[in-house]
């Protein structure tokens, strides 16, 4: 089966406390997408972030001693850098402009992949009422795995369907330059692919093949999906080569003691 890839439309703008399985499913229905087995629900970070109520007005954050400090080095707002570390278990390299962090979850990024794009106060929030001209940002989801899981489950009870649901967020590499979809958080399908053993088309039994799956889908959606003015925050996946299993975030982080670069 070929792997395909769909964009669903009208997806609106997500507030606070939205139930995103219910909006999926009236976007499948709109693009005339019938949920099969085995389908893909690949969703932006950014979108169930919102849903969560992760929106952090800076104007209401306190930097500490230790995030102005963190600020001048890295010339960036203390309020942003005392966010930074909140969601962050390490600062790992820090030049003007960048701070690269190990998150809270696990996986290296830059600046805790706090954003502030596409971001505006949430029209339900007690405190936009306040401060709601002011520069807001957002946070990752809490936990991208359980947030997954949720959707997922929400969406199997109501169609009956054993799919898998990823969500992603842009992430820059250490090899090269620019940024490409990376994997999260997931339920009901591989993060990783084991093909140590198989053979080649020579019969060469595979050592040390381990396949990013759910990194690989991740960039294919996220180039789908658009890194700007878009819209289109989820992608429906047909076709994915691999059988689904249960998976999780952990299959794609590398134990720091494999960590050539830290």
């Amino acid at each position: 089966m070929p792997l395909v890839l769909t964009p669903l439309p009208n997806i609106p703008l997500i507030r606070p406390g939205d139930n995103l399985a219910d909006i999926f499913l009236a976007s499948l229905n709109a693009a005339h997408v019938a949920l099969e087995d085995s389908d893909i629900l690949v969703l932006a970070s950014k979108i169930v972030s919102k849903a969560e109520g992760r929106l952090v007005n800076l104007a209401a954050v306190t930097p500490t001693p230790e995030a102005r400090e963190l600020a001048a080095r890295a010339d960036k707002d203390p309020r942003l850098c005392e966010l930074i570390l909140r969601e962050s278990s390490a600062v790992l390299r820090v030049r003007p402009g960048t701070v690269i962090v190990e998150h809270r979850l696990g996986f290296v990024c830059a600046s805790a992949g706090i954003d502030h794009s596409n971001v505006a106060a949430p029209e339900t929030s007690e405190v936009s009422k306040d401060l709601g001209g002011l520069d807001w940002v957002l946070l990752l989801p809490e936990n991208p795995d359980r947030s997954a899981a949720e959707i997922r489950a929400r969406i199997k009870s109501a169609s009956g369907k054993r799919i898998g649901v990823m969500i992603v967020d842009s992430h820059g590499r250490a090899w090269r330059l620019g940024v490409a979809g990376a994997c999260i958080g997931l339920s009901g399908l591989p993060a990783i692919v084991d093909k140590r053993g198989d053979p080649d088309l020579f019969g060469y039994r595979l050592q040390i093949t381990l396949i990013a799956a759910a990194d690989e889908l991740a960039a294919a959606a996220s180039l789908v999906m658009g890194q700007a003015d878009e819209g289109t925050p989820v992608v429906h996946v047909r076709g994915f080569p691999y059988p689904l299993r249960e998976g999780s975030l952990g299959e794609l982080l590398r134990p720091k003691d494999q960590d050539m670069f830290r």
